[in-house]
């Protein structure tokens, strides 16, 4: 680690310490000092001078649920979401096929027919035909159910004898995880390594300083997980939080060096692919409730043996049978725990999505924190929606409601869940703060502050200064582009959103819809460079 102290100048630092500060200091990986220009120069005669030119500096994003091969993979390979039919599914497809190496499997993300103009799926025999020989795994954009070839079915047999099997359409449940097994065992070590690297260099560049992995044995497996902390232990790379989603697999954690048996665990599916639990039908598939994995006393057992053994514990839950059935679980948790050592050991739900007040309170009360992706309710909100079709109106309106979490006191930390949203913390950001739901959403600085300083919190980080921009924090910070940032004012009329610290303009940058975000350029991790665009 560098010992020399940074100086910046001449710009706009995000710090809740110095509404006007232009100036900052960082040594050896630490904030040491923040103020103005003048004082800064005075105060660190020999510093390393990097001038600003205006540009706003903040706190480095904080993604809390990621798949990092996986959108690697999407981000170097056949991109779905732009598919609008299942003719163009299979014309992507059948050009893809013909470049596939030999051996390898065509691995596509992020198709989502809930915005198709017609909602029919290709067959089994169509991706065939557009196929070929060569094994095909095309993930829905929510990665709970996946069209595959029948070439990849030959890979995974048992999964015509398993729940969520289909001959025809998407296969989802149980069957899907095999299929999602043998395409991810036919990636090859040189793949994955690239994947990662991608990854990582893209939540770089994105402003993102570290990011929690979510693996487990039924998402990427023991290897890819290795691999990806090897590889962000290089010097240059974001931090990755690594969260392992096996039951009772405490020596398996320990083992990869995760720092906890969380993240997607699950205890039940997604609404895009009918496999979260619901209490009700779902409105446009009224035979089904979706599908829970885990009951109360399962989620109660793990949740003991995490806390016992130092690990934070967590699941994946979305539909509301599936949330009732983890506060359930929790509070035959804290009958055996008691309620502080259940609290201190800060677990933590992902999604969470169709939670109410009553439970929202009691998860704030053992001291849980929700890792929630607002991008979701950007993709799928709104009356016209796939939570509509799904739930209906009425239900539709009450997910992800994060105002209510916050308000009363449960840690939000926020993600992308990427692949199945972009790397892209200012939108998910702005989404929260423009829920499609009234009342729903977020201030600008608690959103803000839930996709940095919260993430920090979710992995277990309760220093009181991490995520900030204040003497003693960790110098993890982003420099952003924000000079041309304009926003539209009540009146219609333009102003510019300056950096100019002379402008004295308070706050964020602009989060109206439809307005230019920041670009990055440059993401810095205690100290290290891990993306740069400024010099």
């Amino acid at each position: 680690m560098n010992d020399n102290t940074t100086l910046l100048v001449g710009g706009r630092i995000h710090t809740p310490d110095s509404p006007d500060a232009t100036a900052m200091a960082v040594t050896g990986g630490t904030v040491v000092w923040v103020g103005q220009d003048g004082p800064g120069r005075a105060l660190h005669p020999d510093a390393e001078v990097v001038e600003l030119d205006g540009a706003f500096v903040a706190p480095a994003f904080v993604d809390a649920h990621v798949h990092a091969t996986a959108t690697g993979l999407h981000l170097s390979g056949l991109d779905l979401t732009g598919v609008r039919d299942a003719a163009g599914l299979l014309a992507a497809v059948r050009e893809a096929a013909v470049s596939t190496v030999p051996g390898e499997v065509l691995l596509a993300h992020g198709w989502d027919e809930s915005g198709w103009r017609d909602r029919r799926l290709p067959s089994r025999a169509e991706l065939d035909a557009a196929a070929g020989e060569v094994p095909v795994y095309l993930s829905r954009v929510d990665v709970h159910s996946a069209l595959v070839s029948t070439a990849l079915v030959e890979l995974a047999p048992g999964a015509r004898d398993t729940a969520g099997w289909s001959a025809e359409g998407p296969l989802t449940r149980q069957a899907h995880h095999l299929v999602r097994a043998a395409a991810r065992a036919a990636v090859t070590p040189a793949q994955r390594q690239r994947a990662q690297r991608a990854f990582l260099r893209a939540a770089a560049a994105a402003g993102i300083v570290a990011v929690h992995e979510c693996a487990g044995p039924d998402v990427s497996g023991e290897e890819d997980l290795v691999d990806l902390l090897a590889l962000a232990a290089e010097p240059g790379m974001p931090e990755v939080v690594a969260y392992w989603g096996e039951h009772g697999a405490i020596d398996t954690a320990r083992r990869l060096g995760a720092s906890g048996l969380a993240g997607d665990l699950f205890v039940d599916g997604a609404l895009g692919s009918h496999t979260a639990a619901l209490h009700e039908p779902y409105a446009d598939r009224p035979g089904t409730t979706g599908a829970r994995y885990l009951d109360a006393g399962a989620i109660a057992e793990h949740v003991v043996a995490c806390t016992e053994a130092g690990l934070q514990a967590g699941f994946h839950v979305i539909g509301d049978a599936a949330v009732a059935e983890v506060v359930e679980g929790l509070r035959r948790a804290e009958e055996k725990l008691g309620r502080r050592a259940l609290a201190a050991a800060r677990h933590r739900l992902e999604h969470v999505e169709m939670v109410d007040t009553e439970q929202a309170r009691a998860l704030a009360g053992w001291g849980v924190a929700a890792s929630v992706q607002p991008q979701f309710d950007a993709a799928w909100g709104g009356s016209g929606g796939m939570y509509a079709t799904r739930l209906g109106a009425e239900r539709a309106a009450g997910l992800n409601p994060f105002s209510a979490l916050a308000a009363e006191g449960v840690v939000l930390a926020f993600g992308s869940d990427a692949p199945v949203t972009p790397l892209d913390p200012w939108a998910s950001v702005r989404a929260a703060v423009h829920h499609r739901t009234p009342g729903a959403g977020l201030s600008a600085r608690a959103a803000f502050n839930a996709h940095t300083r919260g993430g920090h919190r979710a992995a277990g980080v309760h220093d009181g200064v991490t995520g900030s921009l204040v003497p003693g924090a960790p110098a993890h910070y982003a420099v952003w582009d924000a000079a041309e940032l304009v926003v539209a004012t009540p009146d219609s009329r333009v102003q510019r959103w300056s950096t100019d610290p002379r402008a004295r303009v308070p706050g964020l940058p602009p989060l109206d819809p439809g307005a230019p975000l920041p670009r990055c350029l440059r993401t810095v991790r205690a100290g290290e460079t891990v993306h740069d665009a400024l010099s």
